[in-house]
């Protein structure tokens, strides 16, 4: 599986953020009610979206599509940093806890992927969220080398464990006092899933 620029679901398709996106994807960033409760409070400019748009096309972020076309969220994927990698600084999108974030590149023999997520308030509690996150690991698992991926979420965030555990990731502990949220140190929870329990594509096929 090459570059993709749709991934079509049964509800929902994930599509390459566009150009035409980035003010859509800044309001979004920048809303409370969207970023949700669970979020640390960041301010994103259209100035660093254009920058994030502007990067490797691996690296942008996923605008999630109702079948009407109608954009109601975003999905995105990173590599997560290995102490044994060799390093380099970049800027991009960050993961289900962070938005816009310093994070390394990673020497290709780590072949470890986070992924994160937002959905529109009105839209959530509808099963989207957890198709898109069934294509994003259908995608990654066919097009990348990578052993596992892994997500991040608030210990408080039913919702996104939900997500998470119907698309087959495990619990796998919880990164104590881990991360800087709204005036506290908290908690967060690490789900992953391996390549040996996905065994086969959800909702893609190996010629999608």
């Amino acid at each position: 599986m090459g570059d993709v620029e749709l991934l079509e679901g049964k509800t929902v398709n994930l599509r390459i953020v566009e150009k035409e996106d980035l003010s859509l994807l800044t309001e979004w960033f920048n809303k409370l009610e969207v970023s949700g409760e669970y979020v640390p409070l960041h301010q994103v400019s259209k100035t660093q979206a254009e920058k994030m748009f502007e990067g490797p096309h691996e690296k942008k972020p996923f605008i999630i599509e109702k079948k009407d076309g109608s954009k109601i969220g975003f999905i995105t994927h990173f590599y997560v940093l290995h102490p044994a990698s060799k390093l380099a600084f970049r800027l991009a999108v960050g993961a289900a806890h962070r938005f816009i974030t310093h994070f390394y590149v990673l020497h290709p023999a780590s072949r470890q992927l986070e992924i994160g997520y937002s959905l529109m308030p009105t839209e959530r509690g509808k099963g989207y969220c957890t198709e898109a996150t069934r294509l994003m690991v259908d995608y990654l698992f066919l097009s990348k080398d990578t052993m596992r991926i892994q997500a991040q979420t608030d210990p408080r965030n039913i919702a996104s464990h939900k997500v998470l555990e119907k698309a087959g990731f495990k619990k796998e502990g919880t990164l104590r006092k881990s991360f800087f949220m709204r005036g506290e140190l908290r908690d967060c929870y690490i789900y992953s899933i391996l390549r040996e329990e996905w065994k086969e594509p959800k909702i893609l096929t190996k010629t999608s």
